[in-house]
């Protein structure tokens, strides 16, 4: 994407741009996508997506606790409660029954580290007056990412050797193509034209696509539970949303 960038003659962040966008992109995808992996080693793909939907809560957090953002008042906090509360029915009994060391709890808890560092990313790259085009942003911090965790993934490569199959390779290619020079681009794009509470959107649709493909796929279970706490978790986010603040006039004029 970057060698694209570079032959249309693209604007390239240089210096304090190029720092910046890249710390953005580890910050997000390193700490987003990298704790939803380790959360999917040890619970369903739908689950992790359930719980990762609670991402807009931790957005309007921590856009009030960055100096200059708007700061949280009633309605949004009685919006985030009832997320909270369809959180705790979706983990909860699992959680209770397996201990603090169970594997929902586990998965629960580096999912919320991820979705903060999700937040903070984005909220940091958003606040950016970057010159670069937002595909171009978007293919810095993936390279920034990669060439962070290159040294980490070396040293977990020489105690734990992988496994290369055809069908692994493929997996990765796909990941890499569409979810990240395609969709990743397209958050990025989105977060940069659009207010937050738009570009967020997609944590309404992640989890219906997971648990749909996880059943799909894998036989995933899907219970009545499963079902009550998604809709209870996406009435809280709807909830937060239409209570927040609106955005600023001039962001509102160019979405």
């Amino acid at each position: 994407m970057l060698a694209v960038a570079s032959f249309t003659k693209a604007h390239l962040p240089a210096r304090r741009e190029l720092l910046y966008t890249s710390l953005c992109g580890v910050i997000t995808i390193g700490m987003g996508t990298g704790t939803l992996v380790f959360a999917e080693l040890w619970i369903p793909s739908g689950l992790a997506a359930l719980i990762v939907s609670m991402q807009p809560f931790w957005m309007v957090s921590v856009e009030a606790l960055i100096p200059g953002g708007d700061r949280l008042h009633a309605p949004t906090i009685l919006g985030m409660l009832v997320g909270i509360a369809g959180t705790a029915l979706l983990v909860g009994p699992s959680a209770i029954e397996q201990g603090l060391t169970g594997s929902v709890f586990r998965s629960f808890l580096i999912l919320q580290i991820g979705a903060f560092g999700w937040s903070l990313g984005s909220i940091l790259h958003r606040r950016q007056n970057a010159r670069a085009h937002p595909v171009v942003s978007a293919a810095l911090q993936q390279l920034a990412t990669g060439l962070f965790f290159l040294g980490p993934a070396v040293v977990i490569f020489v105690k734990h050797p992988l496994a290369w199959s055809w069908r692994g390779a493929g997996a990765i290619l796909y990941l890499a193509v569409i979810g990240g020079a395609v969709g990743y681009s397209a958050y990025i794009y989105a977060l940069t034209k659009l207010p937050v509470s738009i570009a967020s959107i997609y944590t309404y649709i992640n989890p219906i696509v997971a648990l749909w493909l996880g059943w799909l796929f894998y036989r995933e279970p899907i219970g009545p539970r499963e079902i009550i706490a998604m809709i209870v978790i996406f009435a809280g986010v709807a909830l937060v949303r239409r209570l927040s603040r609106p955005a600023p006039a001039k962001v509102v004029e160019a979405a």
